[in-house]
Formats: structure tokens, sequence, C-alpha cells
């Protein structure tokens, strides 16, 4: 997918579209069209060997330097700057009392909504004015999902909380990174309504946390920025609690479809790399807390 909503060839991840390929029948079947993806496959996979070397020099399964800012924004019940690589994200989270109509009665609830900023990217984006697009409704659903499933709402009682994800600077990984920035974003609100005393407990009950793998040139990495998904055949994104139980897995065949042991490397790659953002949640939260 890529980044951003964009002009036509600006940022695409596809070379330009050839013209559509001439159908040509062998035996019974169509085979024209088959024919150009599986060309267009190979042609993929020859610009980047099997061999090949990130462009970042990273190792297939080395994360993106990460950084996290508690209380960046000092008028937030909640805030996070998460850094991950040249990608920065500033989460917020603002706790309302009330909830949706239809929520009432039933315990609080967590929402998200994400936004790019304008020249997050290299060349300017233009304001979502007129309301969200496909996609950044797509990726605010996922955050509100991810930080709902490690969340007791229930406890959280009649409150609202928003968070939102603005992206300063958008280098690959945007929506895991706000997944996992707004993760200790809320967990400070949560922290300052029991603080307060208007919760005997933190209704966050574990952490949760996203990260990217790809395959690209048939060599599974983890934590794709630009240039490499970019480039990739493959693409996924994985959320997972700190239990280990995952949240959504969302994966696509970018250039080419992979087989089956090819996502089990993948989702081992993810586990290996959610673990370690886990890590550096907890590291975070211990320092917040004086630990």
């Amino acid at each position: 997918m890529c980044p951003v909503p964009c002009p036509p060839r600006l940022f695409c991840r596809l070379p330009p579209e050839a013209p559509p390929a001439r159908e040509v029948r062998e035996g019974d079947r169509f085979t024209g069209i088959t024919r150009k993806r599986s060309e267009v496959a190979q042609q993929r996979r020859s610009e980047t060997p099997l061999t090949a070397t990130r462009p970042s020099g990273r190792a297939p399964d080395e994360l993106r330097p990460v950084r996290f800012e508690l209380g960046a924004a000092p008028f937030a019940e909640g805030s996070c700057l998460v850094t991950v690589g040249a990608t920065r994200i500033l989460c917020t989270a603002t706790v309302e009392n009330g909830v949706p109509p239809w929520r009432q009665g039933r315990g609080g609830w967590v929402t998200a909504e994400y936004a790019m900023l304008p020249r997050a990217t290299l060349e300017r984006t233009r304001r979502e004015r007129s309301g969200p697009r496909g996609r950044t409704q797509e990726i605010q659903r996922l955050i509100g999902r991810s930080l709902r499933a490690a969340t007791d709402l229930g406890a959280l009682g009649d409150r609202t909380v928003t968070i939102d994800c603005d992206v300063l600077s958008a280098d690959g990984g945007t929506r895991t990174a706000s997944i996992t920035g707004a993760c200790l974003a809320l967990w400070q609100a949560m922290q300052g309504l029991v603080e307060e005393g208007e919760l005997e407990a933190g209704p966050l009950r574990q952490l949760v946390a996203a990260v990217s793998v790809g395959i690209v040139g048939g060599e599974a990495w983890l934590d794709l920025d630009y240039a490499e998904d970019s480039t990739a055949d493959v693409d996924f994104n994985v959320v997972a609690l700190e239990d280990g139980r995952l949240v959504e897995v969302q994966g696509t065949a970018e250039g080419a479809p992979f087989r089956r042991a090819e996502m089990g490397e993948v989702m081992d790659l993810a586990e290996k790399g959610i673990g370690r953002l886990l890590e550096l949640q907890r590291v975070e939260i211990a320092e917040a807390d004086g630990v």
C-alpha cells in the first residue's frame, strides 16, 4: 500500500502501468493477464537479488532505532512522541466524560483518529478537509481496535478516550508506529485517572505493539522503511498483545503471491520485533514510574 494518497506515479510503489496485456488463448484458457503479472513479478525479483542487502544496512531481523518521549504534549491527558527511524508520530490521549449513545450502560470507549501533516512526505499532501479518506479511515479503525483489545472497557466507566495520531514525518510503518506509541499515550492518560482518584486501577490491562514485515527479493525483512516497502513483493502489518495473542494480521501480495511457509517466516519475524517493542515500552513505563 502506498503510504500516502498521491498524484499518479509520484510515490507509487509499482512501476508505471504498462498497457493491458493482450489476451492469448492457450488450449481453452486465457493466459495473457496471468503472463503479464508473472513478468512484472519476475522483473521485480531480478531488480532485487535474493542476496540483497537492505538499503539501511540493517540485518533482516533488525528494527530501526526506536525512541519514545512520554508527555511530549503537556496539555493532553496522555501523550507520546514515537520515533521509528525517520518516522515520527505524535500520539495524544484525550479523556472525556460520557460515551456514545449506543455504548451507554456497557462501559467506556477508546477510539482513534489518524492524520498526516502536509509535509510529512517528500511532496506536500493535501489536508483531508472534507473528511478522512479510505486509507485514513482504515488506519484509525485499526488503531482503535488494537487499543480496545488491550483495555478493560468496563473498568474505564462512562468515559471516552480519543487517541490522536499525527504523523510528523513518514518513512514507512506509520500505522504500526502509531499503535505502539498510542499505547503509551493511553497508559499515561489512564495513570492520570488513577492518580487523581478517579479510578482504582488503570483499565489498560496489557501493552500492545505493532510492526511491519515484508518480503523483498525473496527475503523476509522486519520493520520496513519506505525505500524497502516501496519494492516489497509482500507486505504484512502485525499487531499483538503483551501475552502473545494476535489482534490483527494484514498481509498483501503487492508484487507476487507468497507461500504458507513464507508467511510462517514473516510471523516469526513479527513476533520477534513486537517482543522487542514491548520491552522498550516497559522500559519507558518503568522510567516514568521512577522504578
